[in-house]
């Protein structure tokens, strides 16, 4: 191997596998040797400017080099960006999509290229040594493109992951509404509670709010903190506001050690002395047994009027 080749595959393998064509020509391939290592099958060529090392064909290599290929100034945005930051009901997916400055006239099959007047230090960062927006304006544009239930389920995960906080998000969008954010009418509505799933910090929790709101039943409060039990704060999933009527959502993942077991009993004592009425339904039971739960909730409801 020559000391052009360590030098690029040591440059590549900190970026995903993927490295710009003047990343390579400071390793020491001049464009020529470039286009025969293509070529032969030792790089691909993803664009104009990227390339990759064989191996490197997932989505995340083809972002990365996407990104390097279109050189900056550009950021990861949209479905995109909300992947990348984790956001509920967002997978890495195509078509991939990028925000440059208005002005930049950039162009790639298969990519979604958004253009914008103003992106200040505010709405952009860094995550995972990708270039992107920030969640708060990640959000905001999420909001002309999504419906209401995925953009509910991405803001709740946000504000629980701490990612961002909804006053944030209130105020981005205030400053961007004048400028061509057609969705933030949407993004208000969501945040000010309109959509029905609103609150739910799983997707769990935001079916469980749907089934309620389509029976016709009072809205709960979601994650609410009740008691105290054993020194620690019980928080509750759903509560009835006027009732003593609180709901535990168990989820795939909920399984109870010996440890785990004890503090679930603290708990439902705690709540049970302190004059509520804990009801617990796992993901099964409101997936499979959506009408039993929705005609135990009522009862429920019904007895303590």
């Amino acid at each position: 191997m020559t000391d052009a080749n360590r030098r690029l595959e040591a440059v590549a393998t900190g970026q995903l596998g993927a490295v710009s064509r003047s990343q390579a020509q400071a390793a020491g391939l001049t464009d020529r040797q470039l286009r025969r290592r293509v070529q032969s099958g030792v790089l691909h060529q993803h664009g104009p400017h990227a390339f990759g090392l064989p191996g490197h064909l997932d989505l995340r290599h083809r972002l990365r080099a996407l990104v390097l290929d279109v050189g900056e100034p550009c950021w990861v945005a949209g479905p995109t960006a909300a992947a990348l930051h984790g956001f509920d009901g967002f997978v890495l997916d195509e078509p991939l999509h990028l925000v440059l400055p208005r002005g930049r006239n950039v162009r790639r099959i298969g990519v979604v290229v958004h253009t914008t007047s103003e992106l200040p230090p505010l709405d952009r960062e860094e995550r995972d040594g990708f270039p992107i927006t920030s969640p708060a304006r990640t959000l905001v544009d999420l909001a002309r493109h999504v419906t209401a239930d995925r953009l509910t389920a991405a803001i709740d995960g946000a504000i629980r992951d701490r990612l961002t906080s909804e006053d944030l998000i209130r105020r981005r969008a205030s400053a961007l509404r004048s400028k061509g954010r057609f969705g933030v009418p949407q993004l208000l509505d969501v945040l000010d509670g309109r959509a029905v799933t609103r609150g739910g910090h799983s997707w769990l929790e935001r079916e469980f709010l749907r089934l309620v709101a389509a029976a016709g039943l009072p809205r709960p409060v979601t994650q609410q903190v009740l008691v105290q039990a054993g020194g620690r704060v019980v928080r509750v999933d759903c509560r009835f506001p006027g009732t003593p009527v609180v709901v535990e959502l168990l989820g795939h993942r909920w399984h109870r050690s010996k440890q785990q077991m004890a503090r679930d009993a603290e708990r439902c004592n705690a709540l049970v002395l302190d004059g509520y009425r804990p009801f617990q339904f796992t993901y099964d039971h409101v997936v499979d047994e959506a009408a039993t739960v929705v005609a135990v909730v009522g009862a429920a409801l019904a007895r303590s009027v």
